[in-house]
């Protein structure tokens, strides 16, 4: 019986009808990236909401990656990075935070920081695992806790300024915390942790079982000369944290999904063994070229000043506009808040902008525990100037 009739009898039959299932993640709903970039694409608005560059990556880079797949490495690399690859991570590592991490038994290249995120996430948290979630929180931290069967136990920042309370977090901590989830420079809100942040932390977190999972995939876009407070630079941080980051967002080239973890021998063994069963290695050629690229350390160094022309020329276009704002710490991500604008739901502008200003941005309350709306919409300005100027010209006129 051919594919097509037998998929037509079976659905007569009534078979595939008595399926039934719950669903792991019922919340969840199609992401406000996709739906926004999706009325982008259909009004043709400019994009600044999907956290991606419009601009190339280096042709350098890009003819590295060439180069390597002409010398044949198109094939499945070792699975937990090449050598050449983590031993240039530990060397950056060990130049910026005084910390030396092994390459072989305590870096793990994966899929993006996703993967890291999901594999370090996976890898410890039990079914009743309690995980302490910093909210606005990147979307994926939280379905992965619940699809481990652990609960997330959410501390919002306080006020339209995102301020960080301590003494709520250590408030929150009980018998059943496994986790704290922390991300430095913060997306959305464009904020850095500071040295007086890690501290307390480092305290909080002494004499305990608590793993840190720090996100620093924005590690080296930080401006107005502050300075990235790793987790790996805390000796007593670094001994139970999990620190992932992202050459995607470093490099400009997000569709690559190339990033790693750090930790600890201990933790990145049990790490791997998600790793291995989820992708087992990542994109051979693309890690050859990465291994030659970070040898000139300006590809990273230089970053900070690239980018924060870039948000001193998003925001210098917008000073004549009704948005009001604090310039953005670090990332590629500025909050604008627009209550001289309408008091309207910042889901409902954010909508109205694309459909009839053909501009798209994205919602913060949707980030917030509860959806608390503080009428912020967050841009992207990893774009052209060219780009974010037509954005500006159209952000005056409201």
């Amino acid at each position: 019986m051919e594919f097509g009739i037998f998929y037509a009898y079976y659905r007569k039959s009534g078979v595939m009808g008595a399926l039934q299932f719950e669903s792991k993640l019922p919340k969840n709903e199609v992401s406000i990236f996709t739906v926004m970039s999706e009325m982008a694409t259909q009004h043709q608005a400019i994009n600044l909401s999907q956290g991606f560059p419009n601009f190339e990556t280096d042709k350098k880079l890009k003819k590295l990656v060439n180069k390597a797949m002409k010398n044949g490495y198109n094939q499945y690399p070792p699975a937990n990075g090449v050598i050449a690859l983590r031993e240039a991570i530990s060397h950056k590592i060990e130049a910026l935070h005084d910390t030396f991490y092994d390459p072989i038994s305590e870096i793990t290249v994966t899929s993006g920081a996703t993967e890291a995120l999901y594999c370090a996430i996976t890898a410890f948290v039990h079914p009743g695992d309690e995980v302490i979630v910093l909210k606005p929180a990147y979307d994926t931290y939280e379905p992965t806790v619940e699809l481990s069967g652990g609960k997330v136990v959410p501390i919002q920042l306080k006020g339209a300024g995102y301020e960080l309370d301590w003494q709520e977090v250590e408030q929150a901590i009980t018998s059943r915390t496994r986790m704290i989830i922390i991300n430095t420079p913060h997306n959305p809100t464009g904020k850095v942790f500071s040295e007086e942040d890690m501290l307390k932390l480092e305290l909080l977190l002494k004499d305990t079982a608590i793993l840190l999972l720090s996100d620093e995939v924005y590690e080296h876009l930080i401006f107005d000369e502050k300075v990235h407070q790793s987790a790996s630079k805390f000796p007593n941080l670094a001994e139970r944290a999990i620190v992932c980051a992202s050459f995607g967002k470093t490099f400009h080239n997000t569709g690559w999904k190339t990033g790693y973890c750090v930790a600890p021998a201990e933790l990145m063994k049990e790490i791997r063994k998600i790793h291995e069963m989820t992708t087992f290695s990542v994109n051979h050629p693309m890690q050859r070229a990465y291994s030659e690229y970070l040898k000139d350390e300006r590809t990273y160094l230089d970053l900070p000043n690239f980018y924060q022309q870039k948000r001193d020329l998003f925001l210098n276009l917008i000073k004549s506009s009704k948005f009001s704002y604090t310039p953005s710490e670090g990332t590629y991500f500025q909050l604008l808040d627009f209550s001289a604008i309408t008091r309207e739901r910042d889901t409902e502008f954010a909508k109205r902008l694309i459909t009839e200003h053909n501009l798209a941005s994205i919602p913060v309350s949707v980030f917030n525990l509860d959806q608390k709306d503080h009428h912020q919409l967050r841009f992207c300005f990893a774009k052209t100037d060219e780009t974010l100027e037509r954005a500006a010209e159209i952000l005056c006129t409201l």
